[in-house]
């Protein structure tokens, strides 16, 4: 039997908060459209936090720090990651159309396409919207994105739980635009 031993946190070589604002980040932005629960919030936080995305946009009901609650999953990636508020989810997604980025949405939609045959532009920069854990993206901000993206899923549930949806999502896009 082969034996591992765990890394350190030292041995794992992370960037000190200020450090990480100042890195390059990825040229993606998450978009929640109403995201109730501050577990959510705070895991997709973290999950930015991880990939080095260039922030999210959290709108509407969705919470923003400082939360108690938000920090129980973010676990600090709430000071680390840029975010912004937005009122209403369409002016995020306009704002961001306005600063260049192209705007998808992870919803079951006509037309939408399978994240296994998604593709990303190499030099493209994409905001992806999430939406409420019941609702889904609202159908008017669904109407003002570019595309959708959906996660082929094989069990007798239409869906998975935003965080975990918006993680599986992430991976396959910053594998792409990272090239690996």
């Amino acid at each position: 039997m082969t034996t591992h031993r765990k890394l350190t946190v030292e041995e794992l070589h992370r960037l000190d908060v200020d450090t990480f604002r100042r890195a390059d980040k990825l040229p993606i932005v998450v978009v929640l459209d109403n995201v109730r629960s501050l577990h959510n919030v705070g895991s997709i936080f973290r999950t930015a936090d991880a990939f080095g995305l260039s922030g999210l946009c959290l709108c509407g009901i969705t919470a923003t720090p400082p939360s108690t609650e938000i920090h129980k999953t973010a676990l600090g990636a709430e000071v680390s990651v840029a975010w912004r508020y937005f009122a209403h989810t369409v002016e995020a997604v306009a704002q961001l159309r306005r600063e260049g980025y192209t705007i998808v949405c992870l919803e079951q939609v006509e037309g939408s396409v399978s994240l296994d045959r998604w593709r990303a532009t190499p030099s493209g920069r994409y905001a992806l919207v999430v939406g409420h854990e019941v609702k889904g993206v609202d159908q008017t901000v669904v109407d003002f994105c570019d595309s959708a993206i959906e996660i082929p899923q094989y069990g007798t549930k239409h869906s998975l739980n935003v965080s975990v949806a918006t993680g599986v999502c992430l991976w396959e896009m910053q594998r792409q635009l990272r090239g690996l």
